[in-house]
């Protein structure tokens, strides 16, 4: 594989923390941290472990935080460890010498830990401390992760040394039914550049994203919104689109991200972790579980102005080897074309389609007021105008696929919207997998191709359609699509309409240098 490795997701410049299992507990055993480092993102050092579960107040595991980069160049690191009790405390935790590039050594606050849960709070329901922000006050603040009842919310701690603080009066930010909210990030995007902020920056032309994990059903979900710093409340743009009920990062296999700033080269970086599908007992037979998404950048989309983009790291381009073209292809209502691609287990592969605009007359006979990516036939399903799109991941009968691809549905007052839709229904033989649907609308603005950029990387599908407006991760399992025997399709399950494919460029990619320092 190019780039993967388990757990997220706590970064300082180039060097990466992050969680995995060790196996000699009970059948994933405690929580450490491991780190590893690169100089590009994409190629990584596995260094020792960080972190490990050696006191009270984290000997059932040292879980999810964040660091804080400070002014004067020192690094504090606040995280949430399980208790012997099983009670969830955060903690503070230092490197050892701070002129180690590679940071390998850490030591735990004496004074741990620095903050229980607070009266209210169930004492399994506080986790996962962000990245502080610095306020007019010269305070730094925090946000933490809980739920009251079934209301998912952030507490907000006040602190000028980060051993002692002050919790607000006010959450940060709360929306009922949305159940216990896990690493919860907090930051602010520009409306008018395209570079990305530091997590302390506010005022005029900013937005802020609070995003939030939600533990109930293991799905990233996002709002912009506005934060008033003096009354520390952040107000959605949208109600109906508010944390936990609109928007997603990722509308596939996609959980418990987190971003950082990159002060090198200004841009906002977001992690995300892959989850597995497949049965414990395999994953204990692999000896490993879980991989890492591919870093991509976030930006405000200032065409829409209601959500943003998010697109890999330029750096992915340096493992891009031989290329191909194809130009003009006309896809025919219900074919298949082959494309003749060599190798197509590890790909990059950008595509442009065209629907003839004449096409779109005359469709009163077809409302798809409740088209959805999941309930609605995924890849096999029919409509006027889709599904079309690629197989990845194929062999040569199709008998295995992983399909990514359009829908255009028109709604009940007559207007179209497109769908962006991964299918893995058909991704494995293998029947002890998951195989879902998964998508969402993506807009599609006046006068714009329908665009996407697929990375396959033999088992794991990462698509962006629109620029990175509707992203969507699939974790697959093929069993006769591997390596040599791998292909790649075209495809065209209209019923009413052909579709030209005007540009497809897909390169080879290299696989990622990983190993132990």
């Amino acid at each position: 594989m190019w780039f993967y490795f388990a757990g997220p997701l706590f970064y300082k410049g180039w060097y990466h923390l992050f969680y995995q299992y060790n196996p000699y507990g009970e059948i994933w055993g405690n929580i450490v941290w491991g780190h590893a480092v690169s100089r590009d993102l994409i190629h990584w050092l596995y260094l020792p472990e960080a972190m490990v579960p050696d006191h009270w107040y984290d000997s059932n595991g040292v879980w999810t935080g964040s660091a804080t980069l400070l002014p004067d160049g020192s690094i504090v690191m606040i995280y949430t460890g399980s208790t012997n009790e099983s009670v969830q405390v955060q903690n503070v935790a230092f490197p050892v010498n701070l002129s180690d590039p590679l940071l390998i050594k850490w030591v735990k606050y004496s004074g741990n830990p620095i903050l229980y849960p607070p009266p209210g709070i169930g004492l399994k329901d506080f986790r996962d401390p962000t990245t502080a922000w610095y306020t007019p006050k010269k305070k730094w603040r925090i946000t933490v992760g809980s739920k009251l009842g079934t209301t998912g919310t952030s507490l907000v701690y006040e602190t000028v040394d980060f051993l002692n603080y002050t919790l607000l009066d006010k959450v940060l930010h709360k929306v009922p039914d949305t159940g216990m909210w896990e690493c919860v990030d907090f930051y602010p995007v520009s409306m008018t550049g395209d570079n990305g902020l530091d997590t302390s920056v506010n005022g005029p032309g900013v937005k802020h994203v609070l995003k939030a994990s939600l533990d109930d059903i293991k799905k990233d979900y996002y709002a912009l919104g506005s934060y008033d710093v003096v009354s520390d409340v952040w107000t959605p743009d949208d109600a109906e689109m508010d944390v936990g009920i609109g928007l997603r990062y990722d509308y596939g296999k996609f959980y418990a991200s987190k971003t950082f700033y990159d002060q090198k080269k200004k841009r906002r970086i977001l992690w995300g972790w892959i989850g597995e599908t497949d049965s414990e007992h395999t994953d204990i037979e692999k000896g490993w579980a879980s991989v890492q998404a591919i870093p991509r950048t976030v930006l405000f989309d200032g065409r829409t102005t209601t959500n943003l983009l998010q697109w890999p790291v330029e750096e992915l381009e340096s493992l891009r080897l031989n290329s191909l073209e194809f130009n003009n292809i006309d896809i025919q209502t219900g074919s298949l074309v082959p494309l003749d691609v060599g190798t197509a287990t590890q790909l990059d592969i950008t595509a442009e389609f065209e629907i003839n605009e004449k096409s779109l007359d005359g469709m009163t006979e077809e409302a798809d007021v409740g088209y959805n990516c999941t309930t609605s036939g995924g890849a096999a399903g029919r409509g006027r105008l889709g599904p079309f799109g690629l197989l990845v991941l194929a062999d040569k009968t199709q008998s295995e696929q992983t399909a990514v691809y359009f829908y255009v549905a028109k709604d009940i007052y007559g207007d179209l919207k497109t769908f962006f839709c991964t299918d893995e229904s058909r991704s494995s033989e293998a029947n002890d997998v998951g195989k879902q649907v998964y998508g969402s609308i993506v807009p599609v603005l006046d006068g714009d191709k329908l665009s996407m950029r697929i990375l396959v990387d033999h088992s794991i599908v990462e698509s962006f359609a629109q620029g990175g407006q509707t992203c969507i991760t699939a974790r697959v399992y093929p069993t006769k699509a591997i390596y040599d025997a791998a292909r790649l399709f075209l495809f065209n399950n209209a019923t009413k309409i052909n579709i030209k494919a005007t540009s497809i460029k897909i390169w080879q990619m290299d696989s990622a240098f990983i190993r132990q320092y």
